[in-house]
């Protein structure tokens, strides 16, 4: 990956969910605007939030999707990253597992 560009692999979603009412929604149900998570696979050399194996959340509409070896992956900038999921966070270990 070349500058600020991160690959991400999309993480597969869990297929029908239910809403806090109970209501089930179908896989096929998909919502205007909707942010999903996947997993880094690379990164640029000028990227310094995320590192490789994290976890971050995006907009669908905001990448560019690339095919390698049979996988898909997602190409877009740093900035386009609305959040990264991590163990702990590198300023204090007893992190909620989910940093801004």
């Amino acid at each position: 990956m070349l500058h600020d560009r991160v690959m991400v692999a999309p993480v597969q979603g869990e297929g029908e969910r239910r809403s806090s009412g109970g209501i089930v929604i179908p896989a096929t149900a998909q919502p205007a605007k909707r942010l999903v998570w996947g997993e880094v696979f690379g990164t640029g050399q000028h990227v310094r939030s995320v590192a490789v194996g994290d976890r971050v959340l995006y907009a669908q509409d905001d990448h560019f999707e690339v095919d390698v070896t049979g996988r898909t992956y997602v190409v877009l900038r740093e900035r386009d990253l609305h959040a990264v999921a991590s163990e702990t966070s590198e300023s204090s270990s007893s992190g909620t597992g989910l940093y801004l």
